[in-house]
């Protein structure tokens, strides 16, 4: 394979120039390095490459001297999808907390502070933000990632989103078109579809794409999802109907599609990686994102690919140019507007305080909430969510550890009843907090709520997740995400500690 790539290094350049593969650990391998400054696009960044933002801002600025503005890509949503704060939590509410609150210019504002740690960690381009209309209550993967379920609303804090990031001189990047919000069933693992027709899609879906066209969104991250009357049997992601005809030709879209993992399963368990990366370019994707786990075998396996592919015909080099072409102008972008932004960042002192008031703003409180007396928090935990990973949530370090129990409701396991015969008997005599994230999408978890509350109809129920299912009587708090902000505004309504 080396040699094959070595024969023509010309379009080996080109293929490089569309790339933006993933590596392993907190320093970058020598072919990185390399590959780099043979003309690799850039890289993208996970939560297994950040161990500290001085470890972080020193890679990236390695990455940097290796070649001419890179594109250093990750995927930093705030809120419950975090990278840079995968450790602790974000300092910043996602979606559901900002629309919950309908404040624009607060989105701006947020979304402006969080592009200002990007910037300042070298990062110049966000895979955010996502602007999916969550119709399904029951979505896995969006949820508390969205704004709402109204399209209008949507529409202006996706179009705000994007200019607070580009105010930072930080790229945004609107996903996932044509809009992930109506499925059940996540792409990290099947090939979800929109079952509706385009009618509808153009009214529910699309108007937030088109406000972050309109507001200049610099990139759009396609979906691993079918829309039968728009991609047939393919995901969006690789239909041309989907990327060149109606993003680009009917929706006017000029900037870089960039695609979603190809490791995820929606694609690579039909395609393979390598063949899903041509069909993505030949149906306009421009800039390629592997996915977390993958390394320089998956790398070199899809820059062989895409060379063969120009080379049989199957992809031209016109369509490979095209995409080099947007993805320099891009680079060209995030040079030019990190330099003019740099001076008006907020400090990251600032930003944490934007990110906790805004936090606080998003809390809802239904009944009265009860002096806290010694409380013991009960915090019930759903399997996590793939595209959030392992980031700490809740309230455990609000209050001592003997006054804190956890219990698994993603199924029901054969103690549950003795875990909560023993929580309940902890609470005798002390305020009881349960806490539970996206309830309603937990049978276990709800008939827990309702039994705990059974005997302690006192007790105060906090939803970390969306608030759609709450019980019918008793106090009750809703903070539309689990990022560290909305912990501590939870934490601080609920008398654990001082505002």
């Amino acid at each position: 394979m080396t040699q094959e790539l070595a024969a023509d290094p010309a379009l080996g350049r080109l293929a490089d120039a569309v790339l933006i593969p993933p590596f392993q650990g907190g320093r970058e391998p020598a072919w990185i390095r390399t590959s780099l400054a043979d003309g690799l696009a850039g890289v993208t960044l996970f939560g297994l490459n950040v161990q500290d933002s001085g470890q972080l801002a020193a890679l990236t600025a390695r990455l940097r001297a290796a070649t001419t503005e890179p594109i250093i890509a990750i995927d930093e949503e705030g809120g419950d999808v975090t990278r840079i704060s995968h450790q602790t939590g974000s300092d910043y509410p996602g979606n559901a907390a900002l629309g919950a609150i309908d404040d624009v210019s607060l989105t701006t504002s947020v979304y402006a502070a969080l592009g200002a740690d990007l910037a300042a960690l070298g990062i110049n381009l966000d895979l955010a933000p996502a602007v999916d209309v969550n119709t399904a209550a029951d979505n896995p993967v969006i949820g508390t990632r969205a704004f709402g379920s109204d399209p209008d609303l949507v529409a202006r804090h996706g179009a705000a989103a994007v200019a607070g990031l580009q105010s930072a001189g930080v790229a945004a990047c609107a996903k996932h078109f044509p809009g992930h919000g109506s499925t059940t069933l996540d792409s990290h693992l099947v090939l979800a579809t929109v079952d509706a027709p385009m009618s509808v899609l153009r009214k529910r879906d699309l108007p937030p794409f088109e406000a972050a066209i309109a507001a200049g969104v610099r990139a759009i991250m396609p979906s691993h999802l079918r829309v039968p009357e728009l991609t047939g049997e393919l995901p969006a992601s690789l239909s041309r109907r989907a990327l060149t005809d109606l993003l680009r030709g009917e929706l006017g879209f000029t900037g870089v599609i960039v695609s979603d993992g190809l490791e995820m399963r929606a694609v690579s368990e039909k395609y393979g990686i390598p063949e899903a990366a041509v069909q993505a370019v030949i149906a306009g994707t421009d800039l390629l994102c592997l996915g977390r786990d993958q390394d320089q075998e998956s790398f070199l396996a899809v820059k062989a690919a895409l060379m063969a592919a120009v080379r049989s015909g199957r992809l031209t080099g016109e369509r490979l140019e095209d995409a080099a072409a947007r993805v320099a102008e891009l680079r060209a972008w995030t040079l030019a507007a990190g330099q003019s932004a740099a001076a008006d960042r907020a400090s990251s002192t600032e930003a944490s305080a934007i990110g906790l008031a805004a936090a606080r703003r998003a809390i809802a409180v239904s009944g009265s909430l009860p002096p806290p007396s010694r409380p013991l928090v009960v915090q019930l935990v759903p399997p996590s969510n793939l595209a959030a990973g392992a980031v700490p949530w809740g309230l455990s370090t609000f209050v001592p550890g003997d006054s804190y129990r956890e219990i698994s409701t993603g199924t029901r396991s054969p103690d549950l009843a003795d875990q909560i015969s023993e929580a309940l008997a902890a609470a005798a005599g002390r305020t009881l907090i349960v806490v539970v994230r996206d309830a309603h999408r937990y049978p276990v978890a709800v008939a827990a709520v309702e039994e705990m509350l059974a005997a302690r109809p006192d007790a105060v129920v906090l939803e970390m997740g969306l608030p759609v299912w709450r019980p019918t009587s008793g106090s009750y708090v809703a903070s539309y995400g689990a990022a560290r902000s909305n912990s501590r505004a939870a934490a601080e309504i609920l008398g654990l500690t001082a505002p």
